[in-house]
């Protein structure tokens, strides 16, 4: 029986690549929507001869009656891809679980993604499953360290970053969402302790397989949160994310000052004005990312282990990563595979061997190296 999936932002950056996907699943039906209705028919146009089944369009605005348009549209799956999700409410998943159908959304805010669990009850008695941060993070790392945690007897830390491309399409909201935690203080495990440190400051550079060195800088994401209490042994726990060129991360980390002590107060309302400038800057950049991760611990013999995994983007297919959780999620439930409800992070859902066989027809590679 073929279901029926609605992607809220289903033109966007992220929303575009999974609406393309998903459209040739035979078990599938899609709705795209958004607050521009061209937009969607535009793309549902551009789809549909490609597709298994007709693609739909609809006008969308979650923050305006959204309950009673969701009834009209019928999903049995929603994808949510509109953020920056630091400053939404659980309004949409509160709305699908009203009507009885499933949801998905790409969250990477913290608290966003740590919270969804207060929906759990009501999920379960609907009888869907809602699951929150079906992106690379938590998702891809949780899937990495728990490929790699059997090979410890401890796992004692735990540091990994993503450097973007500089050429690749940069969306309104997620520089809104960068913006938000830049300046501002968050906590971290550091030696055994949650320590207070503040987004995009630490500036330092690592030097990624294949790209060569990447300024890095704090970055909140869910992993944050979650990860302490999902890996016990854990002491040490750190991500950072960082700009391909260096000129712009330079700029923001300078701007994280300003907000950390004060003298600017809401640099995410600089966004649209940043992205453009950003912009410019292009034809000093490439298409190519970079992600990496570093486990630290002791062996089943109590000797020193290291793992380190190392994924390299180029082409421009970086930010294809992240939407493929909730690719890999809708097909599960669209072919009834997943038997769960509730509300949950998106941990533990998808392996590692499920993530990267999904990259694999992009131009995306990947190594380990164990120590």
């Amino acid at each position: 029986m073929t279901k029926q999936i609605l992607i809220i932002g289903g033109y966007g950056n992220f929303g575009k690549f999974i609406s393309k996907i998903l459209a040739q699943e035979d078990s599938l039906q899609i709705t795209i929507a958004g607050r521009s209705l061209e937009k969607a028919q535009k793309l549902a146009t551009d789809l549909t001869p490609a597709a298994k089944h007709s693609v739909k369009s609809a006008a969308l605005d979650i923050d305006q009656d959204f309950e009673d348009a969701l009834k009209s549209i019928a999903p049995d799956i929603v994808i949510h891809t509109s953020g920056p999700f630091q400053s939404r409410d659980y309004n949409v998943a509160q709305a699908c679980i009203k009507i009885g159908c499933h949801y998905i959304d790409l969250a990477d805010g913290r608290n966003f993604v740590e919270n969804i669990t207060t929906l759990d009850k009501d999920a379960k008695e609907k009888n869907v499953l809602i699951i929150s941060g079906a992106s690379s993070v938590p998702c891809l790392t949780s899937a990495l360290i728990d490929h790699y945690k059997p090979l410890f007897q401890n796992l004692n830390e735990a540091h990994y970053a993503i450097t973007t491309a500089q050429k690749t399409s940069r969306g309104l909201a997620t520089t809104a969402a960068i913006l938000g935690y830049a300046g501002h203080p968050f906590t971290t495990l550091i030696n055994g302790e949650f320590k207070t440190i503040y987004g995009w400051q630490n500036l330092h550079a690592h030097n990624f397989k294949k790209l060569g060195k990447r300024l890095l800088g704090n970055c909140d994401i869910p992993d944050l949160g979650l990860f302490p209490a999902r890996y016990p042994d854990l002491k040490t726990l750190r991500f950072y994310a960082g700009i391909e060129i260096p000129l712009i991360h330079l700029t923001l980390w300078m701007f994280s000052g300003l907000v950390r002590i004060g003298l600017i107060k809401h640099l995410e309302k600089l966004a649209a004005p940043l992205l453009k400038v950003a912009g410019l800057f292009d034809i000093f950049g490439t298409a190519n990312s970079a992600f990496y991760m570093k486990l630290v611990g002791t062996d089943n013999a109590n000797h020193p282990k290291e793992i380190t995994f190392d994924l390299t983007a180029l082409s421009g297919d970086g930010p294809y990563i992240p939407c493929m959780p909730a690719i890999l999620m809708a097909k599960k439930l669209a072919n009834n595979t997943l038997k769960e409800t509730g509300a949950h992070p998106c941990v533990g859902f998808i392996s590692r061997d499920e993530y990267l066989s999904a990259l694999a027809p992009l131009d995306i590679s990947w190594e380990e190296e164990i120590k």
